[in-house]
């Protein structure tokens, strides 16, 4: 792991509203809510609820994925809060106890 990196994400759940909750390896999870995603083509297929709810992590890449080849990079959804109106919106939920 490159120094500053996120750390190695270890779950991903769906819930309702669009939002993979995400768990890492240092206690850390995230809320990251997809929804201002769905409107590119490789998002799109992941307003069928079956289709959103197959996330899951890649453990040879490193990011959470859908079976359509959509992802996103852990190092994204650890660093940013709010990534802006037409990027996915993340919220931390229990932050790392680690300095």
């Amino acid at each position: 792991m490159i120094p500053d990196s996120a750390p190695k994400m270890i779950a991903a759940t769906a819930r309702p509203g669009y939002v993979v909750r995400v768990m890492f390896a240092d206690g850390e999870v995230r809320d990251v809510d997809i929804t201002p995603l769905l409107d590119t083509e490789v998002f799109s297929p992941l307003r069928n609820p079956a289709m959103f709810g197959q996330v899951r992590v890649d453990e040879e890449i490193g990011t959470i994925a859908w079976p359509n080849g959509a992802d996103l990079d852990p190092d994204v959804i650890y660093e940013a809060i709010n990534l802006g109106p037409n990027k996915a919106h993340i919220d931390v939920l229990a932050p790392s106890i680690a300095a």
